[in-house]
């Protein structure tokens, strides 16, 4: 193994720590996606830190539309250990979202037209900065779901036919 190489391999592993990304995989299952969206995220420093270390969970995680504002609500980002503070940090806390108001006069139109939702399906970093893909979608209903999951089995056994050929 030349040092090239090996230098490649470090650079690689490196890209894929600091492009960390989280996606809610059980909105993808509940809701039938129309339409997404990107929007910043409020946080503090120790957050994104803790972030970047990968304690974050966003299955849970719901947003809501308030007085010309867009926040998120169970999000939950576990403290960084190594903060120097006193100061207690809820790990659900709500969190204001940054969206334009033109956005987000258009997503209260199509939620209050239609009666669709909007999840967080992934958070990733873009630069150095949080960001938060949400996604405006229509419930599944039981059958909906079931089909989902016949497809995914289908999928898997035609990819396995493939791999064993």
């Amino acid at each position: 193994m030349s040092f090239h190489s090996s230098l490649f391999t470090v650079y690689v592993l490196l890209l894929t720590i600091m492009t960390n990304s989280f996606v809610n995989k059980k909105a993808w299952f509940n809701y039938e996606m129309i339409e997404t969206f990107e929007a910043g995220i409020a946080l503090l420093g120790n957050e994104v830190k803790s972030i970047r270390g990968g304690k974050l969970n966003i299955t849970e995680a719901f947003i809501r539309i308030k007085d010309g504002e867009a926040t998120i609500h169970n999000m939950e980002i576990q403290a960084y250990e190594k903060v120097n503070t006193f100061q207690l940090i809820s790990p659900t806390r709500t969190r204001k979202l940054l969206l334009k108001k033109n956005e987000i006069n258009k997503l209260v139109g199509k939620i209050n037209e239609k009666g669709l939702t909007l999840v967080a399906l992934k958070v990733y970093f873009k630069r150095q900065y949080v960001k938060l893909e949400l996604g405006l979608g229509k419930g599944k209903k039981m059958g909906d779901k079931r089909e989902t999951t016949k497809l995914r089995e289908i999928d898997r056994e035609i990819s396995r036919a493939f791999k064993y050929r």
